[in-house]
């Protein structure tokens, strides 16, 4: 398995590729932003014009799995937060292909884009997910904590229903901080220094 972090430019040479992951996943039921009918071209427009220009101005970094010469999956790391948020990231739009599903590229993409935080001085790391979704607990499982849940939060990908989302958050070990001490907004938390 190899885990690399792209280039706009190497998006843009591999973008029918990444259309393809999107689809398939989308198509599957991965409630990523998208509902059916999803087309290819939606898939590509959204790679073009989403991710692409981000990725070019530097503040979103695009991870990619690539086996059996097939892009298996991706994960991306948003760092273009607020003014008052240069510590944190949102980890984003974690995509395994569905036919290279349970073999590890999950937990792995999740590793890697740690390690992208890490470089990067990111020590909050956020993210979201349907609940009950098959990637929770890969969530979980990597060590983040659940922050609350809101319902009704997005459209089904199939259904004319209303789906919750799970808020998840990860202190990452490199934390400036005494984590005991964080607690509700006011409540004395500073970094230490």
């Amino acid at each position: 398995m190899e885990i690399k972090r792209l280039t706009a430019e190497e998006l843009d040479a591999r973008i029918a590729d990444f259309a393809a992951l999107l689809h398939a996943c989308v198509s599957e039921g991965a409630s990523v932003n998208f509902i059916a009918p999803f087309t290819m071209a939606d898939a590509e427009s959204f790679w073009r014009r989403k991710v692409l220009p981000r990725l070019g101005e530097g503040g979103l970094v695009l991870l990619a799995v690539v086996m059996e010469g097939r892009i298996a999956g991706s994960i991306q790391l948003d760092c273009d937060t607020p003014p008052n948020q240069p510590h944190r990231a949102d980890v984003k739009k974690v995509l395994v292909h569905p036919d290279f599903q349970r073999r590890g590229i999950g937990r792995a993409m999740m590793s890697a884009i740690e390690e992208e935080a890490r470089q990067r001085g990111r020590w909050l790391l956020t993210l979201d997910t349907r609940s009950g979704d098959k990637g929770e607990p890969l969530y979980i499982g990597s060590g983040y904590q659940v922050a609350g849940i809101v319902p009704y939060y997005s459209r089904d990908v199939h259904r004319p229903a209303f789906d919750a989302a799970t808020f998840l958050y990860k202190l990452m070990p490199w934390a400036p901080m005494d984590t005991a001490a964080s607690g509700p907004a006011g409540a004395g938390n500073s970094i230490a220094g």
